[in-house]
């Protein structure tokens, strides 16, 4: 990382979690980048595969969870939208979603429903 001490730390900073990541780590990064260019079937793929090899750590699953969630909501796929909340809950009951996050008015109400049926 030569170099660095001159930059913008903040690049430095991603360029070295860049080197750091694993391939699952990479591949979850390319998913949630996917979901927010709207490149919801590159998306989906990614964040399948992530949960599919054995995403190792709980807060990776829970996030990949959420981005399929959103993703399932926002295509009117409530089901599996509700399902995937379902699943990250499952694996940390205490997740949630931010302020923006959880006002959103399609995820929102399902992520709440979901929440208040699983976690009590």
């Amino acid at each position: 990382m030569s170099g660095c001490e001159s930059m913008n730390p903040f690049s430095c900073e991603a360029r070295q979690a860049r080197v750091d990541s694993t391939p699952t780590d990479k591949k979850l990064n390319y998913g949630v980048l996917s979901y927010e260019e709207g490149n919801y079937q590159a998306s989906v793929m990614a964040l399948q595969g992530v949960l599919e090899t054995g995403l190792s750590g709980k807060p990776g699953q829970v996030k990949a969870y959420k981005y399929l969630a959103f993703i399932h909501c926002v295509s009117g796929r409530e089901a599996q939208c509700r399902d995937s909340f379902k699943k990250a809950l499952e694996i940390d009951p205490g997740f949630g979603l931010d302020s923006a996050e959880v006002g959103h008015p399609t995820w929102g109400p399902v992520f709440r429903s979901v929440k208040s049926k699983l976690v009590k």
